[in-house]
């Protein structure tokens, strides 16, 4: 039962602190501080990818492989708000 407590107790400090810096962050920064995570779920989909084939079992796999499809949309999803709101501040060819 201890064993499985400290890694429940580190899970909610870190949300409580994402959630705690996120509320912090001014609309202005929102669109750079967003493509920076992007960068950081690239690197969640090369971990998932490893965690993937690293062949522990059908389990592992299956995981993996989820873990592969909701890293991507969140890159893909990130890319395509971060684009959209970039073009806002375009302006228009006259």
């Amino acid at each position: 039962m201890s064993a499985l407590l400290i890694p429940i107790t580190v899970f909610v400090l870190a949300a409580f602190v994402g959630f705690e810096v996120i509320t912090k962050v001014p609309p202005t920064l929102h669109t750079p501080l967003m493509s920076g995570s992007n960068a950081i779920s690239g690197i969640s989909i090369i971990g998932a990818i490893v965690a993937a084939g690293h062949g522990s079992g059908t389990l592992g796999a299956v995981l993996g492989f989820a873990a592969v499809v909701f890293a991507t949309v969140n890159v893909v999803g990130g890319f395509l708000v971060t684009d959209r709101m970039l073009k806002m501040f375009k302006r228009d060819k006259q």
